[in-house]
């Protein structure tokens, strides 16, 4: 099923040359932000053809993989680097500047880890899982969608069959973005085949408990390299395998949380790499006519005014949810006021949206700051594939079913002074 990582390495193609700022802040960078910034490197070299042929970008996981990436949140007490999701976030964010496919996929993989890490790091068969990661340096999957489902995750139509100690599962799922070419998936399924839909459960299977058949090509407008393919799965192995914990909890809690927040920064990561063609242009326009400010100036304040709001407002999402992780950790979360609990369950729905629709309007200033030159392919000011991949961005969990989710949470949650209506 898997297509190797360590493929061929093809020629890359011509890329703009890293500037003096990026090589300034790679030298004096963490070394785990570093290498991201590496991989960056080569993820940017192969962006092209990878969205061309939408391929998966296997010159970038070959690096990530053999940097040792893949498992830098898992905690030290399994052989990780134990970063935390600001940290990670960060590393999402480096890649996007190469490759937002690359970056998605990498942020996509670090939520099934988290989800392990927070619901199965007490239990010995998941411990193994983490163990293996680690010295493997897996790429884990998800497969939440499902047929007839109307793209809700929390609600399933399979359900997962115990007999003996031993789960069997068949699942048709419309998309599991690079299921081809990871080395395990999580899967969710209603818990009895007599459960309600929205009794769910997540069930981490692995390469050998897996049959895949491709049901569906990926032949998108933009996210090309995320090879988001449909399957009908098949899986069996131990009951062990199953999370303890109902997947409603994991949603809530760690799923959507750092989905948004891991998400966001690759499309800040997107944006931002976009600025930094816009601020390429302006400048080359401003050596070409000295004591003139280029007409596209204005324009160029207006796009870093959007994109620092968008740093500000994922570094505050960030500090919520890490604090929320540390709460849960803590045993402190079953005693948050409700109050508490609605505001972070909305304030993370807002990131999502305000993010996903914000880094579009950049990359729109971009394309008028660099005209023609932004609109075609293969200039050094190309802003077109960016901004293919950024309309996936209010897709992924529909804005509109996410708006729709926080009026409903706003309106559930009281004032904040008292005495007012």
């Amino acid at each position: 099923m898997n297509a190797p990582l360590a493929s061929a390495v093809m020629a890359p193609e011509p890329v703009p040359a890293q500037t003096e700022e990026a090589a300034a802040n790679a030298s004096s960078s963490p070394a785990w932000l570093a290498a991201a910034q590496r991989i960056a490197q080569v993820a940017a070299q192969h962006a092209d053809q990878v969205d061309r042929e939408a391929r998966f970008p296997v010159e970038a996981f070959a690096a990530l993989k053999n940097e040792r990436l893949l498992s830098v949140m898992v905690p030290s007490r399994f052989g990780g680097a134990g970063l935390s999701l600001a940290q990670v976030a960060a590393i999402c964010e480096a890649l996007a500047h190469g490759c937002a496919s690359t970056a998605m996929i990498y942020a996509m993989h670090q939520i099934q880890v988290a989800c392990i890490m927070e619901y199965g790091a007490a239990t010995p068969w998941h411990q193994h899982v983490l163990v293996q990661l680690v010295e493997k340096q897996w790429l884990l999957a998800s497969a939440t969608s499902e047929e007839n489902i109307g793209g809700s995750v929390r609600t399933s139509a399979c359900a997962v069959d115990v007999v003996d100690g031993r789960f069997s599962i068949e699942k048709m799922a419309p998309t599991i973005s690079y299921g081809a070419h990871a080395e395990g998936i999580l899967v969710t399924a209603r818990r009895t085949a007599e459960s309600p839909a929205s009794d769910q459960v997540l069930i981490v299977t692995l390469l050998d408990d897996l049959t895949l058949e491709k049901r569906g090509a990926w032949d998108s407008m933009g996210m090309r390299g995320t090879c988001s393919e449909g399957f009908r799965l098949l899986a069996q192995g131990g009951a062990e395998q199953i999370l303890p914990t109902p997947f409603a909890e994991i949603a809530d809690q760690t799923m959507l949380p750092v989905s948004h927040t891991l998400w966001a920064a690759v499309w800040t990561g997107v944006a931002a790499d976009a600025v930094e063609r816009a601020k390429a242009f302006v400048r080359a326009q401003a050596r070409a006519k000295p004591g003139v400010l280029p007409p596209a100036g204005m324009r160029l304040a207006e796009a870093m005014s959007l994109l620092q709001m968008m740093q500000a407002r994922l570094a505050v999402a960030l500090d919520a949810a890490q604090a929320a992780q540390r709460a849960r950790a803590a045993g402190d979360d079953a005693n948050a006021p409700l109050s508490a609990q609605l505001h972070h369950a909305s304030d993370m729905n807002t990131l999502k949206m305000g993010i996903s629709t914000t880094a579009l309007a950049v990359v729109q200033e971009v394309l008028m700051i660099c005209g023609m030159a932004g609109y075609k392919y293969g200039t050094e000011y190309s802003v077109a594939r960016h901004l293919r991949d950024l309309y996936s961005a209010p897709l992924m969990i529909n804005n509109d079913r996410i708006a729709q989710n926080t009026a409903s949470l706003l309106l559930a949650q009281r004032p904040a002074s008292p005495g007012r209506a």
